[in-house]
């Protein structure tokens, strides 16, 4: 189980949710993003470099099945790279955005101007090195296979819950939508029921895998 952080945010605020998946059996590792934490790097490229660093961190994890539980930012970036991992067997994603200037257009401060917002793309770019519409979660989505869980909470305005739902239509693999009322950015966790179907849900997701692996007539692992 890989858990990924948010935006201005670090490994430790999974310190919580840590020893609930070690009690299920599962291995843990949590790390700060680029730019965050005590990683090094000076800017966040949601997701451009952040899917390579991911994928560093899983071959230092071995050939072993993967579960990546991502939030906000690094909901995107899960989504990003398990398109193209293999070793990715299972995808929780809170919170994502489905493309990255879509997402930085709503966010932007009302007296901005599309001249405007287009001219602090460019700056953002040049300085990071990186292509503002290559950060496309929801492209991504069309290439995974495996099984996803969106969970967004109903009453975000900052990541608008539409984001999900477009991820949510693009997914070629098994899926599900969950929207949870009431609930602004980086609260769709909040809720015990949450954590429960969270668990429910990657307990079934690796058993259809290893029922697939298996086969009719081989023997399960």
């Amino acid at each position: 189980m890989v858990l990924l952080h948010g935006i201005a945010d670090n490994r430790a605020s999974w310190r919580g949710a840590i020893p609930r998946f070690t009690r299920q059996g599962f291995d843990v590792v949590a790390f700060d993003s680029r730019a965050h934490g005590e990683s090094g790097g000076d800017w966040c490229t949601y997701g451009f470099y952040e899917k390579d660093d991911l994928r560093r961190v899983l071959d230092e994890l071995g050939p072993r099945p993967v579960v990546l539980l991502g939030t906000s930012l690094r909901a995107a970036i899960a989504l990003q790279a398990a398109a193209y991992d293999s070793r990715v067997a299972a995808v929780v994603a809170a919170e994502t955005f489905s493309d990255l200037r879509t997402v930085a257009v709503e966010r932007a401060p009302f007296f901005l101007d599309p001249g405007e917002i287009r001219r602090a793309f460019g700056i953002a770019e040049n300085l990071a090195a990186f292509s503002v519409d290559e950060v496309s979660p929801v492209r991504d989505a069309a290439a995974l296979t495996i099984p996803v869980l969106l969970i967004h909470g109903g009453a975000d305005t900052e990541t608008r819950p539409d984001h999900s739902r477009r991820v949510y239509d693009a997914l070629a693999g098994p899926k599900r939508l969950l929207i949870v009322p009431n609930a602004g950015h980086n609260h769709s966790l909040s809720g015990a029921d949450v954590w429960d179907t969270i668990d429910r849900w990657i307990a079934d997701a690796l058993a259809r895998q290893v029922a697939s692996e298996s086969g009719p007539n081989r023997p399960a692992k």
